[in-house]
């Protein structure tokens, strides 16, 4: 079985799209989702520098258009199932078609746009990624700093959010062997500090009319396989104020004998997961046009 997998917020480098730009096919959906968005994706994605492109409200829709532009590359009618790490749920909802191009577009921009109010109602908050360390003694030590696990990213990796005074206590007495390092990040994303940004995620949605998945789709929420695009729906709103539990994703993968996985543009940081925490015969992370091939090689079964 092969799998699709869509980055989340982190993986956008300075200029990654610029080879991509040079497919037509590719550009022309670039263009037409910042048009939809009243963004410059083209620029953000070619010349804009690490800090703009950081900015959640640029970030979140600059990695799914390039997601749903790279994926439209690929022979997705032979992909058996789909997930996103946080933010990467959008494309995989893409993906998996329970949502069409215009409304995933405009869905993550509105994302980007609530997370990063909501972020700034409580500008004192911060976040840490947790690297080794036994999970029960990361998870005691969080717990003692009143620290939010908010994604449980798999393969040794927690990442912590709450009040920046605690992040700091984290850092200076980190779990035993383990390293703690800050992330340069708005807020703290996936805890009751985003809940204001439910609400206004809940209106829009609910103006949207969700095809049920043609793929299996596996939430963040546990793990679980999404059985309808109103649940899918429901779940995305919900994981803005929640844990991300990508480690039970692949693990619910790993279940059901996922053995070849393709990592949408931009590319990298799953595919590294997934190599310490899956079972995996080949693996394809798309980082540069040359690889489309590859990929669509896989999903045909083909070396």
């Amino acid at each position: 079985m092969i799998v699709i997998a869509c980055p989340g917020q982190g993986s956008q480098k300075p200029g990654f799209m610029s080879v991509w730009l040079e497919i037509d096919s590719y550009r022309q959906d670039i263009e037409m989702m910042s048009e939809a968005i009243g963004l410059d994706l083209v620029k953000h994605g070619t010349v804009s520098d690490e800090e703009t492109i950081r900015d959640t409200q640029i970030a979140q829709p600059l990695i799914v258009a390039a997601s749903i532009a790279s994926a439209n590359l690929l022979n997705l009618d032979k992909a058996a199932g789909v997930a996103g790490h946080s933010v990467g749920e959008v494309a995989a909802g893409y993906v998996a078609g329970i949502l069409n191009q215009t409304d995933a577009i405009n869905l993550v921009n509105l994302r980007g746009q609530a997370m990063a109010k909501a972020a700034k109602l409580s500008t004192d908050t911060a976040m840490a990624a947790v690297l080794g360390g036994e999970e029960s003694e990361v998870l005691a030590k969080l717990a003692e700093y009143d620290l939010t696990p908010a994604n449980y990213n798999g393969a040794g990796q927690i990442v912590a959010a709450g009040l920046k005074s605690s992040i700091d206590k984290l850092i200076q007495n980190p779990p035993a062997m383990a390293k703690v390092i800050p992330l340069s990040v708005a807020g703290a994303f996936h805890t009751k500090y985003m809940e204001p940004a439910v609400a206004e995620l809940t209106e829009f949605t609910n103006s949207i009319t969700p095809s049920d998945p043609k793929k299996i789709i596996w939430s963040n929420q546990s793990g679980q396989r999404i059985n309808s695009g109103v649940e899918y729906l429901d779940l995305l709103v919900g994981q803005v104020a929640n844990p991300v539990r990508w480690d039970l994703c692949m693990k619910s993968m790993n279940e059901q004998s996922v053995n070849g996985l393709i990592e949408l543009s931009p590319a990298g940081t799953l595919a590294g997961l997934a190599k310490r925490g899956m079972q995996l015969t080949e693996i394809v992370s798309l980082k540069e046009p040359a690889d489309i091939e590859r990929a669509n090689n896989l999903l045909s079964g083909e070396k």
